[in-house]
Parts: C-alpha cells; structure tokens; sequence
C-alpha cells in the first residue's frame, strides 16, 4: 500500500520523524537506533554532510539505514482507521523549514554558536509559522541547553556567556500558548531558570530585558509553579530581587523593560509567599515607596498592589512605617488616581492601622491627611469592601483622632458610636 495520503494533526508522537516533526512515510533506523523519514535524514546526511544522528547528537560512522517495516506498518494500519478525519489543520512547515533545520544543527554540532544564534533570532522575527515550526523542530530544548551550559562551563565562560545572550535573544521571540505546557515545563526546571536568573543578574541590558520578558511568560498565575519560584528565589537570594527592582527603577531602561520587570514581581509575589521575604531584604518597600509619586496611573496601580502584598508580611509593614515618606505617597494618591488605586491605597492603610498602630503611625496618619481622605471616602454612596475597612480604621483609632477636630469631625463620633 502506498503512504502518499495526508498526515492528521493527531498522529502519536512516535509517528513522527524527529527532524521534520510530521508523519513518517518512509522510516529507517540509523546505526544510533533512532528511526526518521528517509527523505529527511538524506538530506542530514548528504546535503548538509552532517555525521552525527540529529536527535543524540552521537558521531556515528555508518550511515547505513534499515527500513523499519514493523513502524510502517503501524503507520499504515492508522492512517486507515482515520482516512475520514478533517485535514485542514495539518501542519505544513513554513518557508524557512530546511534553514531552520540546517540552523539548529549547526547549533548542537559547532563550538562557534553566536553567529547561527543571531541568524536564528533573525528568521524567527518572520513571523508567526516560523516560530511553530521552531518549535515542532524542537529549537526550544536546543536553545534550552546552550543557556543552561553557563552554569557549568570553566574554561571559556566569556564564549559561553555571549553564546548564552544571544540565545536568550532567540527565545524571547517565541510565543507560548495553553498548547505549550510541555516547553513551560522545560524552561521552568531548575537548571534553566537559575541560569536565566544569573543572566538577569549579569547580562546586558538587551540580555537582561530577553530574561525578565522569558520569566513573564513562565510566571503564569498558576500554583503548581509555586515550587519553581520557591526554588528560584531561594537559590538566587535578594540579588534576584535587586536585578528586578533596578530594571524597574532605572531611568535609563527603556519604558518596556520596567513594565515588564513590574508585572513580573507582581506575578511572582502574589504566587510565592517566600518571595516576599526576599524582595523586602532586597529593599522593595524603600524602592516602591520612591517610586510612587511620579508614577502614572497603570504603573501606581501595580506599585501600590506590590507595596500591599509587601505590608501582608510583619516585615513589609514595618519597613513601610520606618520610611518617612510612605504614609504620605499612599494616601496622596488615594481619590486623586482612580478608584483602583483608593481601594488598595485603603488596604494599606487598614494593614499599618491594624498591626502597626503606634502613636507615630496614628499622628503620621492625621498629618499627612490620610484620615481626611478616610472620611471622605464616607460621603461616597452605596457599600463595598473598601468603605467597610474605612469604617473600621476609624472606629479603631477615633478615639485619639477625634482630640482633632480640622481632621476629624466632631459629628462622625456619633455615626461610628464612639463614647465620649
């Protein structure tokens, strides 16, 4: 029987040759054991007169191929039992397949990885067929084990470093999807991301924007990550958090790469609970704190969000009332940025108020004119969250900010039912 029908998109793995990653018509095994489509393994050998086997990467020295009829067979007996199978979503491989190919084992096979990498990052800038077929071509595990190679090279780490920069590079041009969570889980081992993490780290600034963009796409909102962040930030301590936080704060980082950095330690906070620790050792309060008056509304937003997640902890909350400035830039921007900001600017508040409440923070509080915002927010009509633990500061510490009329109405002891 002839194999010139059409592959479905859902053949087994094993079905597939390894170099082409689409349905084997003719499979052979080489000297290494591992079978591919002859057609494709022809070309390895004869075109491209590689003499390794492309998916061990072993030197072999025959290249001799024998027909795997068992495996054909299989092959034959399943395309008959889905002959009636929609065939429209088979993948074909884009323009640029056999330079792909030819790239990737350029890559494996020589010790001069730097200029391949760079064409590389270059033909996946194509666009979107591109970068599937890099990666049904297996270019991320490739990839993956150049960046991880800096953990464990001694004697010519200056090539390996730039090696590894520049595969930073290629990654960061590819897209990950729900369909992706086998390559997530690659890149999420911990040899991978502590050598991503020490190239945040280290590298350049191009290197440093590649690495906080590829753990953005790892940090998804998930906790079965949890472990590998736990991992991560304990491995790599307070400097991880430092490298973050000078991306966010640098003036001279673009625009992208703050953000980028921003979200990241958001995600990254509200999934591992250890972190936080960290990123207060790291200064995260005193950094945000700075931060916060000439933010816009997305970025004071999202600093806001990460000064709460910080104040959750005993020692995020003390740090943020030992800064002189941090009750002040808080409530400042409470009813002046947008409703998002007030809720969470009141959660501040209700943090420091509940578990903080010395004399300093509660005249702090009164001065700056966190309580006058308070009290406004009483005026605002309808029940929420936020108007609840407004209700609850006040009736907390009334009884000392009511020696204030200016700031404290007489009138409000008898809505909170304060004793005289």
């Amino acid at each position: 029987m002839e194999m010139d029908r059409d592959p479905c998109m859902d053949c087994p793995q094993d079905f597939r040759c390894p170099i082409s990653m689409e349905l084997m018509k003719d499979p052979v095994i080489i000297s290494t054991g591992v079978t591919y489509d002859r057609i494709n393994i022809e070309k390895w050998f004869l075109t491209y007169e590689k003499r390794s086997c492309p998916a061990t990467m072993q030197p072999i020295e025959s290249l001799d191929m024998t027909p795997n009829h068992t495996l054909k067979r299989l092959i034959i007996t399943w395309l008959d039992s889905h002959v009636d199978r929609n065939l429209s979503s088979i993948p074909t491989p884009s323009g640029k397949h056999d330079e792909l190919v030819t790239i990737l084992g350029n890559i494996e096979s020589s010790p001069f990885k730097v200029s391949s990498l760079r064409k590389l990052r270059c033909i996946l800038g194509m666009g979107d067929e591109v970068k599937k077929d890099f990666k049904r071509l297996k270019g991320v595990e490739v990839i993956v084990r150049i960046i991880v190679q800096i953990l464990v090279e001694s004697t010519d780490f200056a090539a390996t470093f730039t090696a590894c920069e520049e595969a930073l590079g290629v990654l960061d041009q590819v897209t990950f999807s729900d369909e992706d969570e086998e390559i997530i889980q690659i890149l999420m081992k911990p040899d991978c991301m502590k050598a991503i993490g020490l190239m945040l780290q280290r590298g350049s600034a191009d290197a440093r924007f590649c690495s906080v963009s590829i753990f953005q796409k790892m940090a998804k909102p998930d906790h079965s990550h949890t472990c590998e962040w736990n991992f991560i930030t304990e491995d790599l301590g307070i400097d991880f958090f430092k490298s973050l936080l000078e991306i966010i704060s640098d003036e001279m980082c673009s625009t992208k790469a703050s953000s980028c950095a921003l979200n990241l330690l958001l995600q990254i906070l509200n999934t591992s609970k250890k972190s936080r620790i960290k990123a207060i050792e790291a200064g995260g309060i005193c950094t945000l704190i700075e931060l916060l008056p000439d933010s816009n509304r997305p970025r004071c937003e999202k600093i806001m969000e990460l000064i709460k997640c910080l104040c959750e902890c005993a020692d995020g909350r003390l740090a943020f009332t030992e800064h002189g400035l941090g009750i002040a830039a808080v409530s400042k921007k409470m009813l002046n940025v947008s409703n998002g900001a007030t809720k969470i600017g009141v959660k501040i508040l209700w943090l420091i108020s509940s578990f903080n409440p010395t004399e300093r923070v509660l005249e702090e509080m009164l001065g700056c004119g966190a309580v006058k915002k308070l009290v406004a927010l009483l005026h605002i009509g309808g029940q929420s969250t936020t108007k609840e633990r407004v209700v609850k500061i006040l009736k907390l510490h009334g009884r000392m900010w009511k020696r204030y009329p200016n700031c404290f109405p007489s009138g409000l002891k008898d809505y909170l039912g304060l004793a005289n």
